[in-house]
């Protein structure tokens, strides 16, 4: 065997390096691009459930949580406010909520909630997305002597009564939407995830 002065043992030493270094890239550069595809710890608490304590909610007050990025309103209602809402059925679009955007197991009477007193839903106005203001006081100077309390929309002037439901020819198409939601206790709502009536 003639030796042309090359040192196999060198070259294999050389060849090994070169494709341990190449592979040790490679895998370097694809870490970053797989976890990529794995959603931030952000992006996944955005759409989590949402535990609520309520207990500390006073009557006639208004609560607001954040869940997918949407604010959800939660309002104890006043036994006045309840006797009301059945009283509006005339001049609702929507009274019985055939059209609204809430699960199955929510009644879609007058009430439109799982406890009479606590009213849960979407905050934001189903016309264009804005956020109506909550208006609880019984006829005030800027909304008319027939107003019972609700939430009034100052983009475009939509009014919803205190169980969300849109009164008739205003820009909103439909009521407000229900979240998911159940209670765990009387005082803990889980919003956000299905479990059923109380």
């Amino acid at each position: 065997m003639i030796n042309d002065g090359v040192n196999n043992s060198r070259r294999r030493l050389l060849i090994g390096a070169t494709s341990v270094v190449g592979a040790v890239g490679a895998v370097g550069a694809a870490v970053p691009f797989v976890a990529s595809w794995i959603p931030s710890a952000k992006a996944r608490a955005a759409g989590a459930p949402v535990k609520v304590d309520i207990s500390k909610l006073e009557v006639g007050q208004q609560m607001i949580i954040e869940w997918r990025g949407k604010p959800v309103w939660i309002v104890h209602r006043t036994q006045k406010s309840l006797k009301s809402l059945a009283a509006l059925d005339t001049v609702l679009a929507d009274p019985q909520s055939l059209n609204a955007k809430q699960p199955d197991y929510i009644p879609s009477g007058s009430h439109r909630s799982l406890k009479p007193n606590i009213m849960i839903m979407t905050g934001l106005c189903t016309h264009l997305g804005c956020s109506p203001t909550y208006r609880p006081e019984i006829a005030p100077a800027d909304l008319g002597s027939d107003w019972k309390g609700g939430f009034f929309c100052p983009c475009h002037g939509s009014r919803f009564d205190l169980a969300g439901r849109v009164y008739a020819n205003l820009p909103a198409p439909s009521n407000l939407d229900i979240p998911p939601h159940y209670y765990i206790s009387d005082t803990v709502v889980m919003i956000g995830e299905d479990g059923g009536k109380v």
